[in-house]
C-alpha cells in the first residue's frame, strides 16, 4: 500500500488526524474515541444515534469497542512520522545529514541514493524502508539478523539457528519468500474481503431500503386505519343522533296522544259534574209530578249501564296504554340496521371478506368422517360408509365445496381441545389415496398441524417439510387469512391480542379448497 493511501486509511473522518485511541461501532466504522464520543453526545435526545461514514441508525447510543490492532498501527506511523519530523534518518556513510532512501539489514545501514547505486546487489542484502529499529530484527540468541523462516516453529530465525541451533533439520525457508507467499494470501484475502464488504454494503442498502420502505407503508397503514376509524366515529355519532330522534320522536307522539286523552278525559269529567250537580238537584224535589215530568238523558242512561261503563272504561285503559308506549322493537331494529351499515363501510374499507358460504363437501368426505347435517362439521367416527365416488379420499380428510382464485379471504375454525388435526388449502388435483394425499404432504397443499405425538404443539407443513412453531395453543379458534394474488396463506390464534403463528408464501397456480385432515376429535367451521 502507498504512503499516501496507508495515512488515508489511518485518518480519522471526524477530526481529519491520525487515529488517537481509535474504537469501532457495529457498523464497522472507526473513529477517535474522543471525536466519536463528541458526535454522539451531540445526538443526545434525539432517539437515534447516526454513524457519521455510513449514516447507520442506532435505537441506542451504541458501545464503543477499542481496537488495539488499529491503536499499534497508528502509534507506530506516527511514531515513524515524528521520527522524519525531527529529522529523519540519515546516510550511514554521507559526512552530512543527508536523508536515507533505504536501509540494509545484513550491513545494518541506511542508505542515501549515492551509496544505494554502489550498494551490493546480493542476495543477502536486504533493503527496506529507512529504519533505526534493528534491534528488534536480530536472533536473541545469536545477534545475528534474522533471515530464514521456520515452517514448523512458525518463527523467524537466524542463519545459525538453521546450522547449529535448536531449528537445525527443520523446515526453513528464506524470510523473503514467505513473506511474499504470505503477502499473496493476503492480497487474495483482501481481495475477498473487499468483495465480501461490497456485497455487505449492497445489502446493508437494501436492507436500509427495505427500513425506509416499512416505515412508509406503516405510516400509510396508520393513515388508513385513522381514516376508517374517523368514518366509523363519524357513523356513530349519525347513528347516535337518527336512534335518538326516532326516541325523541315515539315520545312527542306518545305525549301528544296521551295529551289529547286528558283534554277528552277533563272535558268528560266536567260533562259528568254537570249531569251529577243536575241529577243532585232532581234527588232533592218533593214534588212528584216534578221529578216525573223531568226528561232524562241519553248519557244519563249509558253511563248508568255497568256493562256500557266499563266497555268505555276498558276502551280508554287500553288506548292509554298504547298511547304511552314506545315502539321499542323499532328502536332496535332502526339501530341494528344502522350498525349492519357501519360494519359493511368497515370491511370494504379492509379491503378483506369473510366467507360466508363456507361448507363441507360430502362427495370428498373419507368413510371415517362424519359431517353434521349443517355441513360446518366433520368429526373422526367409525365406517359411515359413505358411496365410492372419484373425488373421494381414503383417509380422514375433507374439502370445502368453494374454490378461492381470486381476492383476499378469511374463516373463523374451531378445534377441539384435545385430539389431532391439519387445516390448510389445497388444490383439486391433489391426490386421494396414500400417504401423498395428506395436506402438506405434498406440493399442492399447505396446513397447519397439531399432534399427540408432539405434545399437541403447533406446526406448518408444505412439499411434506415441517416447521415446528414456537409455543402451546392456548385457544380453539383460529382464523386462515388467504391472499391470493399475492400469495400469502396466513393462520391466527384468535386470543387476546391476536396471535400470527405463520405465514406461507407462494405463486398459485391452481384455484384452492379449504381443506381438513381430523384424527380422533372434530373441527368447525364458525364463518
Amino acid at each position: 500500500m502507498a504512503f499516501a493511501e496507508l495515512r488515508e486509511e489511518l485518518n480519522c473522518s471526524i477530526c481529519l488526524n491520525i487515529y488517537t485511541d481509535p474504537v469501532t461501532l457495529r457498523c464497522g466504522h472507526n473513529f477517535c474515541w474522543v471525536c466519536i464520543d463528541r458526535v454522539l453526545h451531540t445526538q443526545d435526545g434525539s432517539g437515534t444515534y447516526i454513524c457519521p461514514d455510513c449514516r447507520a441508525a442506532f435505537p441506542e447510543r451504541p458501545a464503543l469497542h477499542k481496537t488495539i490492532a488499529l491503536r499499534n498501527i497508528a502509534q507506530s506511523f506516527q511514531s515513524e512520522q515524528e521520527e522524519e519530523a525531527t529529522g529523519g534518518i540519515f546516510c550511514t556513510y554521507c559526512d552530512s545529514s543527508v536523508p536515507a532512501v533505504k536501509t540494509c539489514l545484513q550491513c545494518e545501514a541506511s542508505l542515501c541514493d549515492k551509496h544505494l547505486k554502489k550498494h551490493s546487489k546480493s542476495d543477502g542484502h536486504v533493503l527496506m524502508e529507512p529504519t533505526t529499529s534493528l534491534e528488534n530484527r536480530k536472533c536473541s540468541t545469536h545477534k545475528k539478523m534474522l533471515e530464514y523462516y521456520c515452517t514448523e516453529d512458525s518463527t523467524c530465525i537466524c542463519v545459525t539457528c538453521c546450522l547449529a541451533g535448536k531449528h537445525k533439520g527443520h523446515q526453513v525457508e528464506p524470510m523473503n519468500e514467505v513473506s511474499e507467499k504470505k503477502r499473496t494470501k493476503l492480497r487474495n484475502l483482501l481481495e475477498k474481503l473487499t468483495s465480501k464488504r461490497g456485497e455487505t454494503e449492497i445489502q446493508v442498502q437494501n436492507l436500509e431500503g427495505q427500513k425506509q420502505d416499512v416505515k412508509k407503508k406503516a405510516v400509510g397503514e396508520s393513515e388508513r386505519v385513522a381514516s376508517l376509524f374517523r368514518d366509523v366515529r363519524k357513523d356513530l355519532v349519525d347513528l347516535e343522533k337518527k336512534v335518538l330522534g326516532e326516541i325523541s320522536r315515539q315520545m312527542d307522539q306518545a305525549v301528544v296522544s296521551v295529551s289529547n286523552l286528558i283534554q277528552q278525559l277533563e272535558s268528560q269529567k266536567d260533562e259528568l259534574s254537570r249531569e251529577i250537580s243536575r241529577i243532585e238537584e232532581l234527588c232533592f224535589l218533593t214534588d212528584p209530578l216534578t221529578l216525573l215530568q223531568e226528561r232524562e238523558s241519553e248519557k244519563y242512561h249509558f253511563w248508568g249501564d255497568d256493562e256500557g261503563g266499563n266497555k268505555d272504561q276498558k276502551r280508554d285503559s287500553k288506548f292509554l296504554e298504547f298511547a304511552n308506549d314506545l315502539d321499542k322493537n323499532l328502536i332496535s331494529m332502526t339501530l341494528h340496521t344502522g350498525l349492519a351499515d357501519i360494519m359493511t363501510h368497515l370491511k370494504e374499507g379492509l379491503h378483506i371478506v369473510e366467507v360466508s358460504d363456507l361448507l363441507l363437501d360430502i362427495n370428498t368426505v373419507a368413510n371415517y368422517v362424519h359431517i353434521t347435517s349443517d355441513l360446518k362439521t366433520a368429526s373422526y367416527s367409525s365406517n359411515q360408509k359413505h358411496p365410492e365416488l372419484p373425488e373421494r379420499f381414503e383417509d380422514c380428510q375433507v374439502l370445502s365445496t368453494r374454490t378461492f382464485s381470486v381476492g383476499r379471504h378469511y374463516w373463523e375454525v374451531e378445534v377441539s381441545k384435545l385430539g389431532s388435526w391439519m387445516i390448510g388449502v389445497c388444490y383439486p388435483t391433489i391426490g386421494r389415496k396414500g400417504d401423498q394425499s395428506y395436506i402438506g404432504s405434498n406440493d399442492k397443499s399447505w396446513c397447519l398441524c397439531r399432534s399427540k405425538s408432539k405434545k399437541y404443539h403447533y406446526s406448518v407443513m408444505h412439499h411434506n417439510k415441517v416447521i415446528h412453531l414456537p409455543g402451546k395453543p392456548s385457544v380453539q379458534r383460529l382464523v386462515i387469512y388467504l391472499d391470493y394474488e399475492a400469495g400469502r396463506l396466513s393462520f391466527y390464534e384468535l386470543c387476546e391480542p391476536v396471535r400470527h403463528l405463520h405465514t406461507f408464501n407462494a405463486a398459485f397456480a391452481e384455484p384452492l379448497h379449504a381443506a381438513f385432515y381430523i384424527w380422533d376429535e372434530w373441527v368447525m367451521i364458525k364463518s
